[in-house]
């Protein structure tokens, strides 16, 4: 395994270990890969995804950073929509920069508390 993998998963189950989503809080959790992100709230307790959302239905046409920001107010409305007001932010062991902030300055934006 690489260095940086190695680094990646160190700083995942670091962060995992201290973050714990619940029905009122609940964990919203970034996954970003080379061409998509994605971002999902999740009730740790129960095991449940409830709100979910992925850049895969939007426009094409438009940079990833402009995407992870439209990702993070969709975040945003879907949470609110279900009177979530309130989130734990995981990051998911990426650095917090780039496309992984643009997403939770967006959904602060939208309305999120972290």
């Amino acid at each position: 395994m690489l260095e940086k993998q190695r680094k990646k998963y160190r700083r995942h189950y670091r962060i995992r270990a201290k973050i714990i989503g619940s029905e009122k809080r609940p964990r919203l959790s970034v996954f970003r890969s080379n061409q998509h992100i994605y971002a999902q709230l999740i009730d740790d307790e129960k095991g449940k995804t409830l709100v979910s959302v992925n850049d895969l239905k939007l426009k094409k046409n438009i940079k990833k950073m402009e995407m992870s920001s439209e990702i993070g107010k969709l975040i945003a409305e879907k949470a609110l929509e279900k009177k979530i007001k309130e989130v734990v932010f995981d990051r998911s062991g990426y650095k917090y920069h780039g496309r992984i902030k643009a997403v939770a300055e967006a959904a602060r934006k939208g309305g999120l508390k972290f």
